[in-house]
């Protein structure tokens, strides 16, 4: 290969999660904020004093926003709500139909830079039931359907102009560009194909993302043990090698100077997958910072919820 490789020996916190994601990263306090989807945690990691509080739900979280006006707002397992003190959700929207409701659930999403909160579910294909892309707007209270068919929605986040949004479908290994107006999609096509790339031979799938400053997209690899850094060409500029872990799950710069990657991870285990390689990869399910001072910064991929 000819694009660099990086390689983390350690995690920042061993916080062991079974399914950990969705971070996010909170400038005003210093906080990085993720979830451990199948425990129905949310975890919130002070990076200034390593404190660690978890708050335990009935439901799961798939994904957060940072609110306006403090706070934050999520994607659970239903829909989209607020998290209000207790801690509790508050739903906005219950968008599910009955009839998909017991298969699926919420996964990966953002906010664009209005506010409107983008968030897909997942395909459950005993039942017929797809994997669709949502689009709430909170000025309307409107919640639709932009896009189905997909498998497992995951990652995605917008350039810094707003015109383009990149969204994941796990399971065949793509990340889709589409062309975006306010809060409208169109013109979807393959950003990249991770398996025609060669980065399928290990089973790995593309997962969450994040998008730097220059525009390069950063795609966690499921099943894979790292995260390629996507050039605005689709080309692999970079890769970050986690030896001792197996499930790369999601990434997303934060810190003083916005330059610090940090990185959620998955048991070997989770949803369903072999327990015996925990021991070849005991890492799996902590929590991993990248230093990139002075190589790179996080772009305004998403925005903040207004209510």
């Amino acid at each position: 290969m000819s694009h660099p490789i990086i390689t983390v020996e350690n995690p920042l916190i061993e916080v062991g999660c079974d399914l950990g994601e969705g971070p996010l990263y909170e400038p005003e306090t210093g906080i990085l904020h993720f979830v451990d989807i199948t425990r129905k945690q949310l975890l919130h990691y002070n990076t200034v004093t390593s404190d660690l509080e978890i708050d335990q739900f009935e439901e799961s979280i798939g994904c957060l926003a940072l609110r306006t006006q403090g706070g934050l707002a999520c994607a659970a397992q239903r829909g989209f709500a607020l998290i209000e003190p207790g801690p509790s959700l508050h739903y906005l929207a219950l968008p599910l139909p009955a009839a998909h409701a017991p298969f699926t659930r919420f996964n990966d999403g953002a906010c664009d830079s209005e506010g409107r909160f983008f968030a897909g579910t997942l395909e459950d294909d005993e039942q017929g039931v797809p994997g669709e892309l949502y689009r709430y707007d909170p000025i309307d209270q409107s919640c639709v359907v932009v896009d189905t068919g997909m498998t497992d929605s995951n990652g995605l986040g917008w350039t810094a102009h707003g015109s383009k949004l990149y969204f994941t479908d796990s399971k065949p290994n793509i990340i889709y560009a589409y062309d975006y107006d306010q809060g409208k999609l169109s013109n979807r096509r393959v950003f990249v194909d991770a398996a025609e790339l060669g980065f399928a031979n290990d089973g790995s799938t593309c997962d969450g993302l994040c998008i730097d400053s220059e525009g390069g997209v950063w795609s966690a690899r499921w099943q894979g043990s790292r995260i390629l850094r996507f050039a605005p060409d689709g080309t692999v500029s970079l890769e970050i090698h986690f030896p001792k872990v197996w499930k790369v799950t999601c990434c997303t710069f934060g810190g003083p100077h916005n330059d610090q990657l940090y990185v959620t991870t998955a048991h070997c285990a989770s949803m369903g997958g072999d327990a015996g390689l925990q021991e070849k990869y005991p890492q799996s399910g902590h929590l991993f910072k990248v230093d990139f001072a002075g190589k790179f910064k996080g772009g305004p991929y998403r925005g903040r919820f207004p209510l």
